[in-house]
């Protein structure tokens, strides 16, 4: 979930080894909890530092649906047995190489296009998208590029019909979001500001957004994350997963919380190739020629992890039990 770098978030995979070690292995090693939605308010004494107990929460629920023999979406009162998928895009060189690039996502069969965007990238790679590709669903997302000052080029791509654009101002504030929202027939979608319910309640009532992406690690794990999708259903405001490039492992996560109704939208739940060949997973995230990507059937995340591609992507162990902790660096690189 965590990035080497703090440039989504401001945890990393250092800070969430240290934290998980340090201070949630304390709390959780040796404890009872009798449903796993109980392990993040136990955790609470620890500020922030979401993707760390995400981290720990996610893995409680797949031993909790495990336990009881059902695949994790159905533990999580999901509904369906496949999930629509949508593909992001970054920055590219020229036009002419993000058409061939949609052109090929299309071709796989994904349900909609997500390009990035910044200040001199947006609204010439829209209209070249829409001039090739006519009416595909389309959103741009601009990881918070933009200020307010920006109000009148982000207002340019009104004209483009798209689904939203996704967090284009700071991560931190609201009250420019919704003054943004009042300027744009387009719907904001927010993204890094929503890092708790309580935030993404604050921003519903300030009508800073009409769409919100939700990613477990954001906001400290999968009931955190059902909280959150329940009060946006409450208010009509639709919601989609985001994505943080995971191997198969957290993806199959991923396809089982978007079976939750309100995840109305496609999301950024693509193939598992389109990042990590070999996965650490087999047989690998596939989508369909139709778009979707079928829910794994088998209890708990329902995916067979290969201990072998494991053991060669392992840079570090760490070991916790309610008497020892044990580190073993396992490559030079650490």
């Amino acid at each position: 979930m965590a990035e080497q770098d703090p440039y989504y978030s401001a945890e990393t995979n250092e800070t969430v080894w240290h934290i998980v070690k340090d201070f949630i292995a304390p709390r959780v090693i040796g404890a009872a909890f009798p449903h796993p939605r109980e392990i993040f308010p136990a955790l609470a004494a620890i500020r922030g530092h979401h993707m760390a107990k995400a981290a720990v929460e996610m893995a409680a629920w797949d031993l909790y649906a495990r336990l009881g023999g059902v695949p994790l979406g159905r533990a999580l009162g999901g509904t369906r047995d496949r999930i629509a998928s949508g593909v992001s895009i970054g920055i590219q060189p020229s036009l002419d190489e993000l058409a061939a690039k949609v052109d090929r996502e299309l071709t796989a069969g994904y349900r909609r296009i997500k390009i990035k965007i910044k200040p001199g990238w947006d609204v010439r790679p829209v209209e070249a998208i829409r001039a090739r590709f006519g009416a595909v669903p389309l959103m741009v997302d601009a990881n918070a590029a933009y200020t307010l000052a920006d109000a009148d080029r982000l207002a340019a791509l009104d004209g483009f019909d798209l689904m939203m654009i996704e967090q284009p101002l700071a991560d931190d504030d609201i009250a420019d979001h919704a003054t943004l929202q009042r300027r744009l027939k387009t719907p904001i979608c927010l993204d890094e500001s929503i890092k708790s319910v309580r935030a993404a309640r604050e921003a519903i009532a300030a009508g800073a957004c009409r769409v919100i992406n939700i990613k477990p690690g954001r906001v400290g794990g999968i009931a955190e994350s059902i909280a959150l999708h329940d009060l946006c259903a409450a208010h009509q405001i639709p919601v989609w997963h985001g994505g943080m490039l995971e191997s198969g492992i957290g993806r199959a996560a991923n396809i089982h919380l978007s079976t939750l109704p309100n995840f109305s939208l496609p999301g950024d739940v693509a193939a598992s190739k389109r990042y990590f060949n070999p996965d650490l997973i087999d047989p690998p995230i596939e989508v369909a020629a139709d778009g979707t990507i079928a829910v794994p059937t088998g209890p708990g995340l329902g995916v067979s992890i290969r201990e072998d591609r494991l053991e060669r992507a392992t840079l570090r162990r760490l070991t916790l039990t309610g008497e020892k902790l044990e580190v073993r660096s396992l490559k030079a690189e650490v």
